[in-house]
C-alpha cells in the first residue's frame, strides 16, 4: 500500500501573497513562464470532521504534498504536460499543467493525530478530525 505524504506544519504565515503573486494567477497560461494552476476544491464538515475534497486528475500520488495544522491544510502538487507530437496543431488547450498550491483555511480546529487521506480516480479526500468544544479544564486556584 502507498501512502500519501504528509507533513505536519505550525506556521502558515509565509502563505501570505505580495500583489505581483496574486495578479500572475490571472494571466493566461500560456503567457506564463511558469505555468501554475489552481484545483478545484470542496470542504464540507460533519459535527465530528472537516472533509477537503481536492479535483486533481492527472497528478501522480507521489507528486502529491499535503502540510496540515489545527488551522489549514496546504495541497502542493505538479501535473506532468503530455508529450506532444510534432506534427500537431492544437485547436483547444485547456487542461492546465504545472505546479500547484492551495492553502485553505479550516472553519474549525483540527486534531492533527487523526486525519486521513486517500486518492482515488482524480479526487483527494482528507477527512480531518475536530477537536471537541466542550473540554472544559478546572484551574487550582493557589494562595497569592
Amino acid at each position: 500500500m502507498n501512502y500519501i505524504k504528509i507533513r505536519f506544519g505550525g506556521n502558515f504565515d509565509h502563505f501570505e501573497k505580495n500583489i505581483d503573486d496574486i495578479f500572475r494567477g490571472m494571466s493566461p497560461g500560456f503567457a506564463l513562464s511558469e505555468h501554475t494552476w489552481k484545483p478545484q476544491m470542496d470542504i464540507y464538515e460533519t459535527p465530528e470532521e472537516i472533509i477537503v475534497l481536492g479535483e486533481i486528475a492527472g497528478v501522480s500520488k507521489e507528486d502529491l504534498e499535503l502540510e496540515i495544522n489545527r488551522k489549514a491544510v496546504k495541497i502542493s502538487g505538479t501535473r506532468t504536460e503530455m508529450s506532444r507530437m510534432n506534427n500537431m496543431t492544437y485547436r483547444l488547450a485547456e487542461i492546465q499543467y504545472g505546479k500547484f498550491e492551495r492553502t485553505l483555511f479550516l472553519p474549525a480546529p483540527i486534531d492533527t493525530d487523526k486525519v486521513n487521506a486517500a486518492y482515488l480516480n482524480g479526487f483527494l479526500q482528507i477527512k480531518l478530525a475536530k477537536l471537541p468544544r466542550d473540554i472544559t479544564c478546572k484551574i487550582a486556584i493557589s494562595d497569592g
